[in-house]
């Protein structure tokens, strides 16, 4: 079953159980996705690798949110972000710990051969094709730049 027949599934029974974070959640997707098929250079089918890119941009731009809510300290409003985060988190890949991060990161730059913070480039364009889906391009753009600083 791919992203958009589970969105349409789960669409349906978010709204029998009267489920409304899981239902602002999986319009947000369903909608996205919509978009994303009407676009110029799209072919009109969501393979796995963009449906993944598409949700994590949904999950950038919430947490983006949630942290201008928070600091202005709307807590209704960053409740309502928070509970969209977590229903679309459901449909990406198992993110992977720190540790786990790490060593596959330290592989990654003896493969690459980098040795100072000028090749962060070099690592951060192997370790995002690699952990596309699995790990958020900020940590590890943390992480590549304490190794390689080190």
């Amino acid at each position: 079953m791919n992203l958009e027949e589970r969105i349409n599934n789960d669409l349906r029974q978010a709204m029998l159980k009267k489920d409304e974070a899981a239902l602002r959640g999986v319009r947000a997707i369903k909608s996205a996705i919509l978009l994303a098929k009407t676009e110029k250079d799209s072919s009109k089918e969501i393979n796995e690798e963009t449906g993944i890119k598409l949700l994590q941009k949904l999950v950038k731009q919430r947490k983006d949110s949630l942290e201008i809510y928070d600091r202005e300290k709307r807590e209704d409003l960053a409740k309502k972000e928070s509970e969209e985060i977590e229903v679309i988190e459901r449909y990406l890949p198992q993110q992977i710990n720190n540790e786990e991060l790490t060593i596959i990161l330290k592989k990654i730059i003896a493969v690459a051969e980098a040795k100072t913070s000028r090749d962060i480039g070099k690592v951060m364009g192997i370790a995002n094709k690699e952990l596309a889906g699995k790990a958020d391009g900020k940590t590890i753009s943390v992480i590549v730049k304490q190794l390689l600083t080190e």
